[in-house]
């Protein structure tokens, strides 16, 4: 059976470069093979800044979104955030995110396609892997880091990566493999 990857696009701003570096990732995932990958965006499920009235450890959900993060989120092995940085930290869209489950994300592994400024949105990442490990993930050590993406960017607005991009994907997607596995056993015992 495939290991399912979802590629989640972090931002939800108009105007975004997050959409373009994510269909680049997710492809590139889907034709190593090592996963299948899906494509989610954050925005697709407008989630209100957290309103369940329970505790999400308990899961009962009330709200359709909640619902409906809680079924994409379940129905992976593995993630990989594609993540900007807002001074110096993640998107309060992923924090919100992450906030509305809590079993679904248990015994998994992350990523993560960080991209900004100079930094290429690497403290957003250090921050973000601090807080999916509150939630029992195991973030990887490799990540894909783009610096200035609107440089990167061609005459239709697609991200072109560089032989860095997709080296650093490579060897980010053999760790996850890794994890997804040895993870899954946890998940079914």
């Amino acid at each position: 059976m495939t290991l399912k990857l979802q590629t989640i696009i972090c931002s939800t701003r108009p105007g975004r470069v997050g959409p373009s570096i994510a269909k680049w990732f997710n492809e590139f995932a889907n034709a190593d093979g090592r996963f299948g990958s899906e494509l989610v965006d954050l925005a697709d499920f407008e989630l209100p800044v957290y309103n369940e009235p329970n505790h999400p450890r308990l899961q009962k959900y009330e709200h359709d979104h909640t619902k409906a993060w809680s079924k994409s989120v379940d129905a992976a092995d593995a993630y990989v955030y594609v993540i900007p940085e807002y001074n110096y930290c993640p998107p309060p869209s992923f924090t919100n995110a992450l906030d509305y489950v809590y079993t679904e994300w248990n015994y998994k592994p992350c990523g993560f396609v960080s991209y900004g400024g100079v930094s290429g949105g690497l403290r957003s990442a250090q921050l973000a892997k601090q807080l999916v490990t509150t939630l029992k993930m195991m973030p990887m050590m490799e990540g894909v880091m783009v610096q200035m993406p609107w440089n990167l960017l061609d005459e239709n607005k697609v991200f072109q990566a560089s032989e860095h991009h997709e080296g650093s994907g490579k060897a980010m997607l053999e760790e996850l493999e890794k994890w997804a596995s040895a993870l899954q056993s946890i998940r079914k015992g």
